[in-house]
Protein backbone atom coordinates (compact mmCIF):
# COMPACT_ATOMS: atom_id res chain seq x y z
CA UNK A 1 0.00 0.00 0.00
CA UNK A 2 3.19 2.41 0.91
CA UNK A 3 4.16 2.03 -2.76
CA UNK A 4 1.24 2.93 -4.17
CA UNK A 5 0.76 5.71 -2.42
CA UNK A 6 4.37 6.94 -3.52
CA UNK A 7 3.68 5.52 -7.35
CA UNK A 8 0.30 8.32 -6.96
CA UNK A 9 2.45 11.40 -5.31
CA UNK A 10 5.25 10.15 -7.78
CA UNK A 11 2.90 10.52 -10.86
CA UNK A 12 0.79 14.16 -9.22
CA UNK A 13 4.25 15.39 -8.87
CA UNK A 14 5.39 14.78 -12.82
CA UNK A 15 2.49 16.18 -13.83
CA UNK A 16 2.59 19.57 -11.69
CA UNK A 17 6.34 19.58 -13.44
CA UNK A 18 7.19 22.51 -16.18
CA UNK A 19 8.50 19.83 -18.68
CA UNK A 20 7.72 19.31 -22.08
CA UNK A 21 5.75 15.81 -21.88
CA UNK A 22 3.47 16.84 -18.47
CA UNK A 23 2.83 19.96 -20.34
CA UNK A 24 1.30 17.82 -23.31
CA UNK A 25 -0.39 15.83 -20.92
CA UNK A 26 -2.08 18.54 -19.34
CA UNK A 27 -3.16 19.87 -22.31
CA UNK A 28 -5.07 16.93 -23.23
CA UNK A 29 -8.13 18.22 -21.00
CA UNK A 30 -9.77 15.12 -19.62
CA UNK A 31 -12.90 14.75 -18.57
CA UNK A 32 -14.71 13.17 -15.85
CA UNK A 33 -17.72 12.87 -14.14
CA UNK A 34 -18.79 11.63 -10.89
CA UNK A 35 -22.11 10.38 -9.85
CA UNK A 36 -23.62 10.24 -6.58
CA UNK A 37 -26.97 8.60 -4.59
CA UNK A 38 -26.91 11.72 -2.22
CA UNK A 39 -29.73 13.71 -2.27
CA UNK A 40 -28.90 17.71 -2.27
CA UNK A 41 -29.79 17.72 1.46
CA UNK A 42 -26.74 15.47 2.53
CA UNK A 43 -23.97 18.13 3.46
CA UNK A 44 -21.93 14.87 3.64
CA UNK A 45 -20.74 14.94 0.41
CA UNK A 46 -19.86 18.48 0.55
CA UNK A 47 -16.39 16.69 1.59
CA UNK A 48 -16.68 14.84 -2.03
CA UNK A 49 -16.84 17.44 -4.19
CA UNK A 50 -14.17 19.42 -2.64
CA UNK A 51 -11.79 15.92 -3.40
CA UNK A 52 -12.84 16.13 -7.16
CA UNK A 53 -12.23 19.86 -6.89
CA UNK A 54 -8.61 19.88 -5.85
CA UNK A 55 -7.35 16.36 -7.81
CA UNK A 56 -9.18 18.07 -10.88
CA UNK A 57 -6.87 21.40 -10.07
CA UNK A 58 -3.75 19.40 -9.35
CA UNK A 59 -3.90 16.84 -12.26
CA UNK A 60 -5.19 19.63 -14.93
CA UNK A 61 -8.62 17.81 -15.38
CA UNK A 62 -12.33 18.84 -15.69
CA UNK A 63 -14.39 17.06 -13.19
CA UNK A 64 -18.33 17.74 -13.03
CA UNK A 65 -20.70 16.48 -9.95
CA UNK A 66 -23.76 14.77 -10.99
CA UNK A 67 -26.82 13.99 -8.26
CA UNK A 68 -30.14 13.07 -8.48
CA UNK A 69 -31.64 16.28 -6.22
CA UNK A 70 -33.89 13.87 -4.18
CA UNK A 71 -31.71 11.22 -3.86
CA UNK A 72 -34.08 9.01 -6.30
CA UNK A 73 -32.21 6.19 -7.85
CA UNK A 74 -34.16 5.99 -10.66
CA UNK A 75 -33.29 9.06 -11.42
CA UNK A 76 -29.41 8.49 -10.77
CA UNK A 77 -29.41 5.57 -13.48
CA UNK A 78 -30.81 8.14 -16.06
CA UNK A 79 -28.06 10.88 -14.99
CA UNK A 80 -25.15 8.23 -15.39
CA UNK A 81 -27.02 7.37 -18.86
CA UNK A 82 -26.88 10.98 -19.29
CA UNK A 83 -23.17 11.28 -18.29
CA UNK A 84 -22.48 8.32 -20.40
CA UNK A 85 -23.92 10.10 -23.82
CA UNK A 86 -21.84 13.26 -23.08
CA UNK A 87 -18.68 11.05 -23.92
CA UNK A 88 -16.35 11.76 -21.30
CA UNK A 89 -12.85 9.73 -20.67
CA UNK A 90 -14.54 8.44 -17.30
CA UNK A 91 -17.68 8.09 -14.49
CA UNK A 92 -16.72 7.93 -11.39
CA UNK A 93 -19.82 6.74 -9.75
CA UNK A 94 -21.59 4.69 -6.38
CA UNK A 95 -23.15 1.90 -6.98
CA UNK A 96 -26.07 2.38 -3.98
CA UNK A 97 -28.28 -0.18 -5.80
CA UNK A 98 -27.10 -2.87 -7.92
CA UNK A 99 -30.10 -4.00 -9.47
CA UNK A 100 -31.13 -0.77 -10.82
CA UNK A 101 -27.72 0.93 -11.30
CA UNK A 102 -25.83 -2.30 -12.61
CA UNK A 103 -27.31 -2.00 -16.58
CA UNK A 104 -26.58 1.70 -16.61
CA UNK A 105 -22.87 1.58 -15.67
CA UNK A 106 -22.12 -1.48 -18.12
CA UNK A 107 -23.96 0.87 -20.92
CA UNK A 108 -21.77 3.22 -20.27
CA UNK A 109 -18.42 0.94 -20.43
CA UNK A 110 -19.42 -1.04 -23.24
CA UNK A 111 -19.54 2.89 -25.03
CA UNK A 112 -16.22 2.84 -24.21
CA UNK A 113 -16.22 5.04 -21.05
CA UNK A 114 -13.50 4.05 -18.12
CA UNK A 115 -15.56 3.43 -15.11
CA UNK A 116 -14.22 3.72 -11.34
CA UNK A 117 -16.61 2.70 -8.75
CA UNK A 118 -16.40 4.30 -4.96
CA UNK A 119 -18.28 4.56 -1.37
CA UNK A 120 -21.02 2.54 -2.36
CA UNK A 121 -21.34 -0.95 -3.69
CA UNK A 122 -18.07 -3.36 -3.30
CA UNK A 123 -15.16 -4.87 -4.93
CA UNK A 124 -17.02 -7.70 -6.14
CA UNK A 125 -20.06 -5.46 -7.90
CA UNK A 126 -17.18 -3.27 -9.27
CA UNK A 127 -15.75 -6.16 -11.12
CA UNK A 128 -19.09 -7.67 -11.93
CA UNK A 129 -20.07 -4.46 -14.15
CA UNK A 130 -16.52 -4.62 -15.63
CA UNK A 131 -15.54 -1.17 -13.54
CA UNK A 132 -12.27 -0.97 -13.55
CA UNK A 133 -11.58 -0.65 -9.76
CA UNK A 134 -13.40 0.21 -6.52
CA UNK A 135 -12.36 2.69 -3.96
CA UNK A 136 -14.31 2.91 -1.12
CA UNK A 137 -15.12 0.94 1.96
CA UNK A 138 -16.36 -2.42 2.88
CA UNK A 139 -19.17 -1.56 4.90
CA UNK A 140 -20.23 -5.29 6.66
CA UNK A 141 -16.79 -5.59 7.68
CA UNK A 142 -17.17 -2.05 8.95
CA UNK A 143 -20.11 -2.74 10.80
CA UNK A 144 -18.89 -6.08 11.82
CA UNK A 145 -15.48 -4.28 13.58
CA UNK A 146 -17.65 -1.54 15.40
CA UNK A 147 -19.89 -4.22 16.72
CA UNK A 148 -17.01 -6.49 18.16
CA UNK A 149 -15.61 -3.20 19.76
CA UNK A 150 -18.94 -2.36 20.96
CA UNK A 151 -18.77 -5.48 22.45
CA UNK A 152 -15.54 -5.23 24.37
CA UNK A 153 -17.31 -2.14 25.99
CA UNK A 154 -20.38 -4.37 26.98
CA UNK A 155 -23.17 -3.52 25.02
CA UNK A 156 -25.32 -6.45 24.47
CA UNK A 157 -28.09 -4.69 22.47
CA UNK A 158 -28.68 -1.48 20.00
CA UNK A 159 -30.88 0.28 18.26
CA UNK A 160 -29.42 0.80 14.70
CA UNK A 161 -31.04 4.23 13.30
CA UNK A 162 -31.09 3.40 9.27
CA UNK A 163 -31.66 6.67 7.32
CA UNK A 164 -31.91 5.03 4.18
CA UNK A 165 -32.87 1.98 4.03
CA UNK A 166 -33.10 1.00 0.62
CA UNK A 167 -30.01 1.14 0.10
CA UNK A 168 -28.16 -2.49 0.95
CA UNK A 169 -24.50 -1.27 2.43
CA UNK A 170 -26.46 1.24 4.80
CA UNK A 171 -27.95 -2.38 6.01
CA UNK A 172 -24.86 -4.08 5.70
CA UNK A 173 -23.75 -1.80 8.39
CA UNK A 174 -26.34 -2.54 11.04
CA UNK A 175 -25.99 -6.28 9.78
CA UNK A 176 -22.33 -6.17 10.31
CA UNK A 177 -22.82 -4.42 13.60
CA UNK A 178 -25.52 -7.08 14.77
CA UNK A 179 -22.80 -9.93 13.79
CA UNK A 180 -19.63 -8.37 15.82
CA UNK A 181 -22.00 -8.10 18.42
CA UNK A 182 -22.89 -11.99 18.71
CA UNK A 183 -26.40 -10.93 18.04
CA UNK A 184 -29.44 -10.96 15.54
CA UNK A 185 -30.38 -7.86 13.94
CA UNK A 186 -34.26 -8.64 14.24
CA UNK A 187 -36.09 -5.10 15.39
CA UNK A 188 -33.45 -2.92 16.18
CA UNK A 189 -32.75 -1.71 13.00
CA UNK A 190 -34.76 1.47 13.16
CA UNK A 191 -36.28 2.84 9.36
CA UNK A 192 -35.85 6.94 10.61
CA UNK A 193 -36.38 7.94 6.95
CA UNK A 194 -33.78 11.61 6.03
CA UNK A 195 -36.23 13.93 7.93
CA UNK A 196 -34.46 15.35 11.05
CA UNK A 197 -37.26 15.80 12.91
CA UNK A 198 -39.08 12.17 11.99
CA UNK A 199 -35.94 10.85 12.92
CA UNK A 200 -35.83 12.63 16.50
CA UNK A 201 -39.60 11.02 17.21
CA UNK A 202 -38.56 7.96 16.50
CA UNK A 203 -35.85 7.65 18.08
CA UNK A 204 -37.16 9.05 21.09
CA UNK A 205 -40.37 6.68 20.28
CA UNK A 206 -37.80 3.27 20.33
CA UNK A 207 -36.23 4.32 23.68
CA UNK A 208 -39.19 4.46 25.24
CA UNK A 209 -40.42 1.65 24.44
CA UNK A 210 -37.03 0.16 24.80
CA UNK A 211 -35.70 1.05 27.57
CA UNK A 212 -33.26 -1.48 27.70
CA UNK A 213 -31.28 -0.72 24.88
CA UNK A 214 -27.50 -0.39 25.78
CA UNK A 215 -26.54 1.62 22.64
CA UNK A 216 -27.37 4.09 19.34
CA UNK A 217 -25.66 3.25 15.59
CA UNK A 218 -26.10 5.70 13.45
CA UNK A 219 -24.93 5.97 9.99
CA UNK A 220 -23.66 9.41 8.84
CA UNK A 221 -24.65 12.95 9.92
CA UNK A 222 -28.49 12.89 8.45
CA UNK A 223 -29.30 10.04 11.24
CA UNK A 224 -26.33 11.22 13.82
CA UNK A 225 -27.42 14.87 13.67
CA UNK A 226 -31.25 14.35 14.78
CA UNK A 227 -30.32 11.34 17.14
CA UNK A 228 -27.71 13.44 19.36
CA UNK A 229 -30.43 16.06 19.87
CA UNK A 230 -33.13 13.42 20.97
CA UNK A 231 -30.39 12.17 23.11
CA UNK A 232 -30.22 15.29 24.50
CA UNK A 233 -33.85 15.50 24.77
CA UNK A 234 -34.79 12.96 26.96
CA UNK A 235 -31.73 12.83 29.11
CA UNK A 236 -29.56 10.12 27.53
CA UNK A 237 -26.62 11.71 25.93
CA UNK A 238 -23.36 10.83 27.19
CA UNK A 239 -25.02 8.09 29.63
CA UNK A 240 -26.06 5.84 26.33
CA UNK A 241 -23.12 3.81 24.15
CA UNK A 242 -23.53 6.17 20.78
CA UNK A 243 -21.39 5.17 18.17
CA UNK A 244 -21.78 6.10 14.56
CA UNK A 245 -20.66 5.99 11.06
CA UNK A 246 -19.20 8.87 9.15
CA UNK A 247 -18.07 12.56 10.34
CA UNK A 248 -19.57 16.14 10.57
CA UNK A 249 -19.07 19.16 12.12
CA UNK A 250 -21.67 17.99 14.57
CA UNK A 251 -20.41 14.18 15.05
CA UNK A 252 -17.12 15.96 15.74
CA UNK A 253 -18.34 18.07 18.38
CA UNK A 254 -20.39 15.14 19.92
CA UNK A 255 -17.13 13.57 20.36
CA UNK A 256 -15.09 15.74 21.63
CA UNK A 257 -18.05 16.43 24.29
CA UNK A 258 -18.19 12.63 24.90
CA UNK A 259 -21.85 12.31 23.55
CA UNK A 260 -20.39 9.93 20.67
CA UNK A 261 -17.97 7.13 21.82
CA UNK A 262 -16.74 7.32 18.35
CA UNK A 263 -17.08 7.94 14.67
CA UNK A 264 -15.86 5.35 11.45
CA UNK A 265 -13.90 7.27 9.02
CA UNK A 266 -14.24 6.11 5.63
CA UNK A 267 -12.01 9.20 4.32
CA UNK A 268 -14.50 10.38 1.76
CA UNK A 269 -11.83 12.63 0.47
CA UNK A 270 -9.93 9.70 -0.65
CA UNK A 271 -12.76 8.10 -2.40
CA UNK A 272 -13.37 11.35 -4.74
CA UNK A 273 -9.60 12.10 -4.89
CA UNK A 274 -7.83 9.05 -5.98
CA UNK A 275 -10.00 8.05 -8.84
CA UNK A 276 -9.58 11.10 -10.38
CA UNK A 277 -5.78 11.01 -10.40
CA UNK A 278 -6.13 7.37 -11.18
CA UNK A 279 -8.00 7.36 -13.86
CA UNK A 280 -5.90 10.68 -15.24
CA UNK A 281 -3.03 8.64 -14.70
CA UNK A 282 -4.31 5.68 -16.83
CA UNK A 283 -5.12 7.89 -19.72
CA UNK A 284 -1.93 9.88 -20.03
CA UNK A 285 0.18 6.99 -18.77
CA UNK A 286 -1.68 3.61 -18.58
CA UNK A 287 -0.94 2.60 -15.05
CA UNK A 288 -3.82 1.63 -12.58
CA UNK A 289 -3.26 0.12 -9.36
CA UNK A 290 -3.22 -3.60 -8.88
CA UNK A 291 -5.80 -3.90 -6.50
CA UNK A 292 -9.11 -2.36 -4.89
CA UNK A 293 -8.36 0.46 -2.48
CA UNK A 294 -10.08 0.25 1.11
CA UNK A 295 -10.23 3.73 2.24
CA UNK A 296 -11.68 2.50 5.54
CA UNK A 297 -12.66 1.75 8.32
CA UNK A 298 -10.64 3.73 10.65
CA UNK A 299 -11.70 5.10 14.28
CA UNK A 300 -12.06 8.22 15.38
CA UNK A 301 -12.20 8.98 19.01
CA UNK A 302 -11.40 11.95 21.54
CA UNK A 303 -7.74 10.89 21.33
CA UNK A 304 -7.10 11.92 17.92
CA UNK A 305 -9.73 14.93 16.88
CA UNK A 306 -6.79 18.05 16.32
CA UNK A 307 -6.57 17.61 12.67
CA UNK A 308 -9.67 15.96 12.29
CA UNK A 309 -11.90 19.47 13.75
CA UNK A 310 -9.80 21.01 11.62
CA UNK A 311 -11.19 19.90 7.98
CA UNK A 312 -14.14 18.38 9.46
CA UNK A 313 -16.78 19.35 6.50
CA UNK A 314 -14.07 20.36 4.53
CA UNK A 315 -11.80 17.33 3.82
CA UNK A 316 -12.53 14.68 6.73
Amino acid sequence: MISLWKKLALATAIVATPMAVATQAVAEGEKYVLVSHAPDSDSWWNTIKNGIALAGEQMGVEVEYRNPPTGDIADMARIIEQAAASAPDGIITTLADYDVLQQPIKNAIASGVDVIIMNTGSAEQASEVGALMYVGQPEYDAGKAAGERAKKDGVTSFLCVNHSIQQPTLVDRCQGFADGLGVELGNSMLDSGADPAEIKNKVQAYLSANPDTDAVLTLGPVSADPTMLALQDNGMAGDIYFGTFDLGEEIVKGIKDGVIEWGIDQQPFLQAYLPVVILTNYHRYGVLPGNNINSGPGFVTADGLEKIEQFAGEYR
